[in-house]
C-alpha cells in the first residue's frame, strides 16, 4: 500500500514539476516532425530536377519523390491526392483540366526533351520518309500532339504511318529489335538510340507554333486553397533544384545516369536537348493555349479548359531569384 502511494506521489510530482517537459514532450515531438511533401516525377531526364529537391529543403520539411512511368499516371496521382505536386506533360494536364479535374499548373518543368528517331540506315531522313512506316507514338502525350502537327505541316495525317503504341521507356528497345522503324520519343530514349549508333535523328519537332513546350508542374486545386504556404515552400524548392540542375551539367548527368539506369554517354547525348526551367511566362501560356486548340481540333478533348483557373502563375511570380 505504501509502495503504491509512493508511486502515485512520484507520478504526481513528475506531473507538477515536469509538466512542460515530460508530459508535454509528446506534443513537442509531434511539432518537430517534418512536414512531408510528396512529389511525383517521371522516369525521364527532363523530370530530373525532383531528384535534387532534398538538397534544397528548408528546416521542418521532408521531400518524398515518387517516380511514375507515364505523364497521365503522375497527373492522376495529383488529382487523387496520392502526391501533393507532380511534373508531367502539358498534354496530360490539359486532358485532365478539360475533363473538369482539379489539376492546376503552377510552374514549368522542362522545355524541349523530344525527338523523332529512326532506325539507322533505314532511309528515313525526314517526316515525309515516315510514310508507310511503323512509328511508335504514345497516345495522350505531348509528343503525340507535336507529331500530329508536324504531319499536318507536311501534308500528312496519322493514317500515312502505321502508329504503334509503345511507352517511352520501351521505344529504344523496340527500335533495336526491329519492331518499329521510328519513334516519337522523350529523352533519354533518343540519346540512348543516338549514342549507341542504333538510331538516327529525323528531327527535333520544335518548328510548330507550340515551340518547345513540354513538361509542367502542377498540384490539386485544394492544395492551393488550403495550403498556400506549402505551395510557396514547394515552389522555392523546385526553383532552386531546377536552377542547380540546369547550371551543373555534370551533376545532372550523374543524377540522371543513376536514377534512370542509363550510360553516361547516353545521358550526355540527351542533355543538349533538355531545357530545365521553372518559370511560367506569357510565352508558355500562349503556347499552352495553342496546344489546347490542337487537342480540341484533334478531338482529344471535348472542350477547352478554363485557363483562368487551369494556370496559376501567382506563386511563380512571387519567387525571388537566387
Amino acid at each position: 500500500m505504501t509502495s503504491g502511494i509512493c508511486r502515485r506521489e512520484f507520478i504526481a510530482g513528475l506531473g507538477a514539476g515536469l509538466g512542460a517537459g515530460l508530459f508535454a514532450s509528446p506534443a513537442i515531438v509531434r511539432a518537430e516532425r517534418p512536414v512531408v511533401i510528396r512529389a511525383g516525377a517521371l522516369k525521364l531526364i527532363h523530370s530530373i530536377a525532383p531528384y535534387f529537391y532534398d538538397q534544397f529543403v528548408p528546416a521542418g520539411y521532408k521531400i518524398e519523390v515518387l517516380p511514375f512511368e507515364t505523364p497521365t499516371e503522375c497527373k492522376n496521382a495529383v488529382v487523387t491526392k496520392s502526391v501533393d505536386f507532380g511534373a508531367f506533360g502539358i498534354a496530360a494536364a490539359l486532358l485532365g483540366a478539360a475533363a473538369g479535374e482539379p489539376v492546376v499548373v503552377i510552374a514549368s518543368t522542362c522545355n524541349r526533351g523530344m525527338a523523332i528517331i529512326a532506325k539507322k540506315d533505314a532511309g528515313i531522313a525526314s517526316i515525309k520518309d515516315l510514310k508507310g512506316k511503323r512509328v511508335a507514338v504514345f497516345p495522350g502525350t505531348t509528343q503525340e500532339v507535336f507529331f500530329l502537327e508536324r504531319l499536318r505541316m507536311e501534308g500528312m495525317t496519322i493514317k500515312d504511318v502505321e502508329p504503334v503504341r509503345v511507352s517511352f521507356s520501351e521505344m529504344h528497345i523496340a527500335l533495336s529489335r526491329g519492331d518499329i522503324d521510328a519513334y516519337v520519343g522523350a529523352e533519354p530514349g533518343p540519346g540512348v538510340s543516338l549514342s549507341s549508333g542504333i538510331g538516327s535523328l529525323v528531327e527535333y519537332p520544335y518548328s510548330t507554333a507550340m515551340g518547345s513546350l513540354n513538361m509542367v508542374f502542377g498540384t490539386h486545386r485544394d492544395v492551393i486553397a488550403q495550403k498556400p504556404d506549402l505551395v510557396r515552400v514547394m515552389l522555392g524548392i523546385h526553383q532552386r533544384a531546377t536552377d542547380y540542375a540546369a547550371t551543373n551539367k555534370d551533376a545532372m548527368v550523374a543524377m540522371a545516369s543513376s536514377k534512370l539506369g542509363q550510360k553516361k554517354e547516353a545521358i550526355e547525348a540527351s542533355v543538349p536537348n533538355v531545357e530545365l526551367t521553372w518559370k511560367l511566362e506569357a510565352k508558355q501560356i500562349e503556347q499552352s493555349k495553342i496546344y489546347a486548340d490542337h487537342m480540341l481540333a484533334l478531338k482529344q478533348i471535348k472542350r477547352l479548359p478554363d485557363f483562368v483557373t487551369f494556370i496559376d502563375t501567382s506563386f511563380v511570380d512571387a519567387v525571388k531569384p537566387t
